[in-house]
């Protein structure tokens, strides 16, 4: 039987959802580790979401005319972040995530993007040497943390809604602290209402599309950071991303009960600068 790989579909939405929910919960349960997706459920609805969202690819791989696996690439900025990533646990180990990886980086090579990222869960060996085997290169670990909102505001510090006429200087701000911007991310942000800046000194120093799993935070400084974090009503998701090497962000966060869910690796491939301030990212990148 030959793997076909095909464009993804809004009616693919519930098979591909289901095989997302499986295949995580699969790996986790494995490794003793809480599931990024925790029910099928909210693998149907992430994958309706991505398949009808225009700056999101997708493609689907097809055995014997039955779906056992998909991919997405966010294209919504100028680099590219990879995932999600599922392949049915009947079909796994078989070369079909090595596949739909090629594909997605075919398509980024097609489109002239300057770089590709993605985080794997650090307990998942395979899928780290499925990617660097590929050429993504290790970058940082990254913790996962969850928790009770804590409800702290960092003094000088403000934290208010993003308006439409703070895109300017929030897509600035990431381009100084990263190199490049994510200003398509922060468009769906301020239009679905998620987004937040901090304001000190009469300035911005610091935004987030929200404090989950799927968004990201930048700012000048750690406090900003804080500031964003401190005011959160909830983190979305598994939780937010917090790189291991800003020690002073991360023993924060635990200070203030957060805990560790799980290790993550931010891995790339082209493009990439040295983060020049804090910052938070997705689990796409």
């Amino acid at each position: 039987m030959d793997l076909v790989l095909r464009p993804g579909r809004p009616d693919d939405a519930a098979e591909c959802g289901r095989i997302c929910y499986e295949a995580f919960a699969g790996i986790a349960r494995e490794h003793d580790f809480p599931p990024d997706f925790p029910s099928a459920e909210i693998g149907v609805g992430t994958m309706e979401m991505l398949l009808n969202h225009p700056g999101f690819y997708s493609v689907v791989a097809e055995l014997d005319g039955r779906i056992v696996g998909s991919n997405f690439l966010d294209e919504r900025s100028p680099v590219v972040g990879v995932g999600p990533i599922t392949v049915d646990p009947l079909g796994q180990n078989g070369g079909v995530g090595r596949r739909l990886m090629r594909d997605v980086m075919d398509r980024t090579a097609e489109r002239g993007a300057p770089g590709i990222r993605l985080l794997q869960s650090g307990y998942h060996s395979r899928s780290f040497a499925l990617y660097a085997g590929l050429g993504f290169q290790f970058r940082e670990t990254v913790a996962c943390l969850q928790g009770a909102p804590i409800g702290v505001a960092v003094p000088g510090y403000l934290v208010r809604p993003a308006r439409e006429e703070d895109r300017p200087a929030c897509d600035d701000l990431c381009r100084r602290v990263h190199g490049v911007d994510r200003g398509g991310e922060l468009a769906d942000a301020v239009t679905q209402g998620t987004a937040r800046v901090v304001e000190h000194e009469g300035r911005i120093t610091g935004y987030a599309t929200d404090l989950a799993f799927f968004a990201h935070a930048v700012g000048e400084t750690t406090e900003d950071i804080r500031a964003l974090i401190g005011a959160a009503e909830a983190f979305g998701g598994p939780g937010i991303l917090v790189p291991a090497r800003n020690s002073a962000l991360l023993q924060w966060c635990l200070g203030h009960k957060l805990r560790v869910v799980q290790l993550m690796t931010l891995m790339t491939i082209g493009l990439y600068n040295e983060p020049d301030g804090a910052y938070l990212p997705s689990i796409l990148y």
